[in-house]
């Protein structure tokens, strides 16, 4: 039988991120173990030991990688849509979808629960930054809308379909109120920024 190829340091570790981040998505935060992930990237239990410490430690790599990853994909869709090839709805769209689709509300809440709320560091630190390098000269009311996004999408992700049924309101009824919040917001900062063609 042929030798399986030895992977590197990073290699080793992306792949076992990409196999959280699918156990995430398919069984929810108590699906991310170290044995679960092992089992799917056949490696041992020793091997993330090495690379994580502990499933705690496991959890918030994958924390700090969504993050960044959730922050690139924000900043690409917003340079479209500064370029008139995108919408504020995009950008909620992307906000909304790390957070309820691709597990980042679940992850968040699994990480608060369980007391790990340094866990989040990374993810609100990449936030922050993100919204210096987009908004330099208006951070600070950049920061409140970007506040406001965060705050809709992570309650969207863990009640908003039975509360907005309960309410009689079609269940994609925070992100059509995020984004007109958004773009009340933005359209006088992106006024003075000289952005005034980018769509809503």
């Amino acid at each position: 039988m042929p030798s399986r190829r030895r992977l590197s340091h990073e290699e080793s570790r992306s792949a076992a991120l990409a196999a959280a981040r699918d156990l995430l998505i398919d069984g929810g935060p108590q699906a991310v173990t170290l044995k679960a992930v092992a089992s799917r990237v056949g490696r041992t239990h020793a091997n993330l030991l090495h690379h994580f410490g502990s499933a705690g430690g496991l959890q918030r790599a994958l924390v700090a990688e969504m993050g960044a990853g959730i922050c690139d994909t924000i900043a690409a869709a917003v340079a479209a849509r500064r370029a008139g090839e995108g919408s504020r709805r995009d950008v909620v769209d992307l906000v909304f979808d790390a957070f309820g689709s691709q597990g980042g509300g679940a992850l968040a809440s699994w990480m608060l629960v369980t007391g790990n709320r340094d866990a989040l560091d990374p993810v609100v630190g990449a936030i922050h930054a993100l919204v210096d390098r987009l908004h330099p000269e208006d951070g600070a009311a950049v920061r409140a809308t970007v506040l406001t996004l965060v705050l809709l999408a992570l309650g969207d992700a863990l009640m908003g379909e039975p509360l907005s049924r309960s309410l009689g309101l079609p269940a994609d009824a925070a992100r059509g109120e995020a984004v007109r919040i958004v773009a009340e917001a933005m359209r006088a900062v992106d006024a003075a920024a000289g952005w005034e063609g980018a769509p809503d």
